[in-house]
C-alpha cells in the first residue's frame, strides 16, 4: 500500500555523509536555507546512490520495507462492516524520485516552514493484505492474498514541524510531526483470491476498485497519510537524534 516513507528519508539522509571526511564526489554539500543547492544534492544523491551508501549509513531506496496496517477497521455492527489490513509490505520505484523544490533548513530551522516536494513516475506496492467482514448485498468476506497497487504520476509535499534540543553542547534538530500532502493521476490495484472460490467474483470486485479508485482513495486518505507520518517519524528520529544539526551544513566560509 501506498507509502512513503521513502520520500522525505531520500531528502534528508543526504546529510549523513556529514559525520564522514569525504562526502560522496558526486553530491554536494550546502548552506542554510539554500534550497537550490538542497534539492540538487538530494537529486544526485537519488540518481547515483539508489543502493545506499554503507560507509555513510545511507540505506538503499529502491525497495522501501511498509510497516503492518490496518487500513479499514469498521465497528462490526449492522448489516455492513468491513476490515482491511496490509502486511509484509515493500514499495519500489523511490529510485526514480525527483525532488522539484525543497524549502527552509535555515540556521535556525523553527524560525521557517520546512517544505520538501517531489514526484515519482511510478509508485508501485507490493504485499500481503487481510480481508473480512459483510459487504456486496451482505456477502461475507474472509480472504487473504497477495496484493499490489500502482500509483502513476506520484506527487507530494511534505510540511516539517520541528524544535531544537541541546546535548554535549551541540544543536539537534527534533521533527515532531510530518503533514503529508499526496496527489496522483492513477490508482490501479490488484488483490488475489478476494473471493477464493470464485476468481469471477474476485475479478468483478477488482474492476469495481479500479473503475472507481477516486472515491476509494478519498475515503482512505485519513489512514494513508497517518501512515505517511507515523513511518516518516520513526525514520528520521534516529537520524536526527545523532546528527547535530549545524553538522549537516557547510559553514559561511565553506564554498562547495
Amino acid at each position: 500500500m501506498l507509502y512513503l516513507p521513502f520520500i522525505f528519508w531520500i531528502t534528508l539522509e543526504l546529510f549523513v555523509g556529514l559525520q564522514c571526511q569525504t562526502f560522496p564526489d558526486k553530491v554536494n554539500k550546502c548552506h542554510y536555507g539554500d534550497g537550490k543547492c538542497l534539492a540538487e544534492s538530494a537529486n544526485a544523491l537519488i540518481r547515483n546512490y539508489p543502493k545506499g551508501i554503507p560507509e555513510i549509513n545511507l540505506k538503499p531506496f529502491d525497495v522501501v520495507t511498509v510497516k503492518d496496517w490496518v487500513l479499514v477497521n469498521d465497528s462490526r455492527v449492522g448489516g455492513a462492516w468491513y476490515y482491511f489490513q496490509l502486511f509484509n509490505q515493500v514499495n519500489l520505484g523511490f529510485e526514480n524520485t525527483t525532488i522539484t523544490e525543497i524549502k527552509g533548513f535555515d540556521r535556525d530551522p523553527t524560525k521557517s516552514k520546512i517544505e520538501i516536494h517531489g514526484k515519482i513516475p511510478r509508485l508501485v506496492y507490493k504485499g500481503k493484505y487481510h480481508a473480512k467482514g459483510r459487504m456486496l448485498w451482505f456477502v461475507d468476506i474472509n480472504s487473504k492474498g497477495d496484493s499490489s497497487s500502482d500509483f502513476l504520476n506520484f506527487r507530494f509535499d511534505l510540511t516539517l514541524k520541528v524544535r531544537t534540543e541541546y546535548r554535549n553542547n551541540k544543536r539537534y534538530m527534533k521533527i515532531y510531526e510530518v503533514v503529508p500532502n499526496l496527489r496522483l493521476d492513477r490508482w490501479i490495484m490488484w488483490m488475489d483470491d478476494f473471493f477464493p472460490d470464485n476468481f469471477d467474483m474476485t475479478i468483478a470486485i477488482n474492476n469495481l476498485f479500479n473503475r472507481n479508485w477516486v472515491e476509494f482513495w478519498n475515503e482512505l486518505e485519513p489512514r494513508i497519510l497517518l501512515l505517511f507520518e507515523t513511518v516518516f517519524l520513526s525514520l528520521f528520529e534516529d537520524l536526527f537524534y545523532n546528527i547535530p544539526y549545524d553538522d549537516l551544513f557547510l559553514a559561511d566560509s565553506e564554498f562547495n
